[in-house]
This record gives structure tokens, sequence and C-alpha cells, in this order.
């Protein structure tokens, strides 16, 4: 392996999503990896192995690989047997500024995966199709049901495999996001998530930082900004009432905070055309 891994971007610029079919001529890729958006790769045929973050999967179709930001991964497929899927990029951005809850706990719950062996694809490979008519055209909204409908249908499709990471860590990393999108009303403390997951909050910031490379501070702040993005668009709150909803008990700390992520205040955020 060489001393520098190199680093491929097959995103399109200002795009936050991208799927494409598997290209046929692949067969043999060097170990690279993608540090700005998280892969998806759907292989109906072909065989092989697939060497991700230094472990070797077997290529039997159907089966999904999920490559997170930073991994290193390759493909060593054989010559006599064409690969045919799809590769389904998509940008952190493309899911911090979903204002679908659901759609952000299944991405979460796919991403704790790195392989997944497949049953009953029919659904999943007309959905696939779908998402690459439909990525032409743009159409955000169906995209993002397309998508929710897609990684609902691999979790439920998925044959069990001891290749696939699925540890109580994960599963309590899981939980906690779990808990962002449904416990209300939100409360802008870690502590008070990790009392409800029964552990301490630096035991759920190890975990979080495990699974996802980011602190639960930080997962948090995320999910208070995009709650706060969704009720200045989408209600007639006023900012200290966003604010309160949000659990903060001064408005002046809030509009500094939510700067500080967006670059904007609430109002100047609310009045964009």
């Amino acid at each position: 392996m060489p001393d520098q891994i190199s680093i491929k971007d097959k995103s399109e610029g200002a795009k936050h999503i991208k799927i494409t079919p598997f290209r046929s001529g692949v067969r043999k890729t060097t170990p690279h990896k993608h540090n700005n958006y998280f892969e998806i790769v759907y292989l109906s045929a072909g065989k092989g192995q697939h060497l991700i973050d230094h472990q070797q999967y077997e290529v039997a179709p159907p089966v999904i690989f999920f490559i997170r930001r930073e991994q290193i991964h390759g493909f060593d497929l054989h010559q006599d047997i064409e690969p045919t899927g799809f590769v389904l990029i998509v940008k952190k951005l493309f899911i911090n500024n979903s204002f679908d809850g659901e759609l952000k706990a299944l991405f979460s719950k796919a991403s704790n995966h790195t392989c997944l062996y497949l049953d009953k694809v029919d659904t999943i490979q007309q959905l696939f199709e779908l998402l690459v008519k439909e990525n032409e055209t743009g159409s955000l909204p169906v995209i993002e049901g397309l998508l929710k409908a897609l990684l609902a249908k691999i979790l439920q499709a998925a044959q069990p495999t001891s290749k696939s990471v699925t540890t109580k860590k994960t599963d309590l990393y899981q939980h906690y996001l779990e808990l962002l999108s449904t416990n209300k009303p939100v409360k802008n403390q870690v502590a008070h998530y990790a009392g409800l997951l029964n552990t301490t909050p630096q035991n759920l910031n190890a975990i979080c930082r495990k699974a996802a490379n980011q602190t639960a501070a930080g997962l948090l702040a995320e999910f208070i900004i995009s709650e706060a993005r969704r009720l200045l668009l989408y209600t007639h709150n006023t900012v200290a009432e966003t604010a309160f909803a949000l659990d903060f008990k001064d408005t002046s700390h809030f509009i500094k905070y939510f700067k500080r992520f967006t670059g904007l205040t609430p109002q100047a955020y609310r009045n964009i055309p």
C-alpha cells in the first residue's frame, strides 16, 4: 500500500447527493478514501473482495457496502463476471439540511453497518433505478422520500451476518440519535440524554466519537440547529419563542449560538428569499 492514501471525489460540486450505475469496467481499485461524503455501494452481480479499513468482505451479491468518510477501501473483483449495481453518494450537508427526522434516524442506523447481504431485492433494485431517474431532475422532496424508502427496505431485507457492525456501543449511539429525534421537548444538555440512556455524559461522548467521529455535544448542536431552521422557516414563532422551544433561557444566547453555526442571525435566516 502506498505511503500516501489517495483521496477520490466522485461528487459533483454543489450537489449533495449523486447516484449512478456501478461502472461495469471497474474490477480493481487502489485503496483510497473519500473525505467529504458517505458512499453506499449496491452490487447485484459480481464476485471478488472488497477491502474496507484493512478488513476483507466477500462480494456475494446481492450485497450493500456502506463506506463512511475517511474509511479506506478498494475493490478486487473477478474478471470473468461483470459487476452491476449502483453507487450512491451522500454528503453530510444533505442529511444536515433535511427536516425529516425519520430519514436521519434511518441513515444513522444504516451507517452503523459496513456490509449487509440482502434478500428479496426486487423493490431495492427498483428504488435505486427510480433514484437515478429522479436525481436527474433534481426534485429534492421526491429524492428524500425515495432515499428513506430505500434505506428502510435495505435494513428490512438484510440477512444476519457477523460481518456487519452491530455492537452495544453502536446501539447506544443509535438510541441517542433516536432520542434527539423523538424525545420532546428538546433539551440543550447532553447530560439529560445520557441520563435517559442510563449512562454518563463522558461515556456517551466516547461512544459518539467512536461511532461518528463527533462528540455527543456536536451531534446535539447539529440537531438543535436543524430544528431551529425548521421552526424559523415553517412556523410563525418569534425568535424568542423558537429559543424557548429549544431550551434556551436567553434569546441573545440563542441568536449567538445560531449565528456561530450558520453565519446568520435567526431573523436573517428567516428572511432569506
